[in-house]
């Protein structure tokens, strides 16, 4: 499956801010320089969804699409929203 997210480098705290439309919001507190946000966001998506999701466009867009192999639409938004929950406790 492909993940349309839009990156919010440089913010507080990261964390998934919810969708827009198709597209899922993240921020993170890495910069948007060298990748670093890019590694961060690869990172944050990777734990909350359980499986190694990887850049596939995007690389200095704060548009990006991420390969998330195993899952369909259905089940990305079951992991969001559950690791959603856990961190709001």
């Amino acid at each position: 499956m492909k993940l349309a997210v839009k990156v919010v480098p440089g913010a507080a705290t990261d964390a998934i801010a919810g969708w827009l439309g198709d597209a899922l919001k993240v921020r993170v507190s890495a910069p948007a320089e060298r990748g670093k946000a890019n590694r961060a966001v690869e990172s944050l998506l990777s734990d909350a969804l359980g499986v190694e999701v990887r850049l596939l466009e995007g690389e200095r867009s704060s548009r990006k699409l991420f390969s998330v192999p195993g899952l369909d639409e259905m089940q990305i938004r079951s992991r969001v929203e559950g690791w959603s929950k856990q961190r709001a406790r």
